[in-house]
């Protein structure tokens, strides 16, 4: 009796620790700065297509006793490809409204002034400044540029890995951002605070 007592109680403690884990603890942390000037000269190129069809972007946001899974539902952008990444440019336009999550009542709250505020800020956009070669934890480039959330402005530096074909551009990156950099500073219950680290997901497949 007593060695089940012990096994059940290591098992209920096991799931606390899971539930309370912070989803973002090994992962790239983007980097956040004053917004970089993008260069005003057009890429000559091809043009990739970023749909609903054949992307996704997902976030999970955690607070002291548990996650949460998120997506944005509607947006659109272009990469303008010349022969390599570090040569291309990346431009994405989301529609904040669109955001589901895994709870209704935590999907219509993040839509309010408390969060993203869709109402005054119905749209989120990305646009690159730059894109290196190599990145943190063997990604194949680090993508520089300019994310307008909820009304702030900031220049992002992430890791991404980035694989070509003949009709497909692949973007994968999974990163941490603060929301707090974007004046997204709702707190929480005060015994169930939230945290600032959000993990962002990219799955990006751009077609001509």
């Amino acid at each position: 009796m007593l060695r089940s007592r012990v096994g059940v109680k290591a098992t209920a403690t096991l799931l606390l620790l899971s539930a309370c884990a912070n989803p973002t603890a090994d992962k790239p942390k983007a980097v956040t700065g004053e917004a970089a000037t993008a260069s005003a000269s057009p890429v000559a190129g091809e043009k990739y297509r970023i749909t609903t069809e054949n992307s996704k972007i997902e976030f999970i946001g955690a607070k002291v006793t548990g996650q949460h899974q998120g997506a944005f539902k509607k947006f659109s952008g272009t990469i303008d490809f010349s022969g390599a990444p570090e040569k291309g440019r990346v431009s994405i336009t989301i529609d904040t409204n669109s955001i589901e999550t895994d709870t209704p009542d935590l999907t219509k709250h993040l839509k309010t002034a408390d969060f993203f505020d869709v109402a005054r800020y119905p749209e989120a956009k990305f646009e690159s400044t730059e894109i290196k070669h190599g990145g943190e934890k063997g990604a194949s480039n680090t993508v520089i540029g300019n994310l307008t959330m909820h009304g702030v402005t900031k220049s992002i530096t992430f890791p991404a890995t980035i694989t070509l074909s003949p009709e497909v551009i692949a973007v994968e990156a999974s990163f941490a951002i603060n929301r707090k950099d974007f004046g997204i500073n709702y707190a929480g219950a005060a015994d169930n605070l939230i945290r600032d680290d959000v993990l962002l997901t990219l799955h990006v497949k751009a077609t001509k």
